[in-house]
């Protein structure tokens, strides 16, 4: 059984995966559109946050590491869902939040036929830029 399965919405033009492992334990919400941008939502709670009442980095790493991955696999397979792996995932960390939405986005940057980079960002409800990364990541398993 494939643990991914891919749900569509009222807009027909966006596409929300869904998997039984991270994504249920974290509580995003993945999409992607028609063009293959993928936008991964987190509203913020007390699980997420560290002992100083701030999102917690882990958090961060994880939502952007979606968001950049998801990304990736669009860049090598637009119409369906290419298998990657992380090879190098650097984050800045700009600004904290608490409580509330959070929105992570990416966009590839360049690369070739196995390898791609991807440059994302997170933003909280408001806007505002929290932080950014730079990720690395290669296809596996060509079906």
């Amino acid at each position: 059984m494939d643990p991914e399965q891919v749900v569509t919405t009222d807009q027909p033009e966006h596409r929300i995966l869904t998997d039984p492992g991270c994504q249920q334990l974290v509580g995003y919400e993945t999409r992607i559109d028609a063009t293959g941008a993928c936008t991964v939502r987190l509203e913020v709670q007390s699980q997420h946050l560290n002992r100083h009442g701030i999102l917690h980095g882990g958090m961060v790493a994880t939502v952007m590491d979606v968001a950049c991955g998801n990304t990736a696999s669009q860049y090598f397979d637009p119409l369906g869902h290419a298998a990657v792996v992380t090879v190098a995932l650097n984050l800045s960390y700009i600004a904290a939040t608490g409580p509330g939405s959070v929105i992570a986005t990416a966009r590839p940057t360049g690369g070739g036929k196995s390898t791609v980079h991807v440059y994302g960002e997170l933003h909280d409800g408001q806007g505002s830029l929290l932080a950014t990364a730079t990720g690395v990541f290669r296809r596996i398993g060509r079906r």
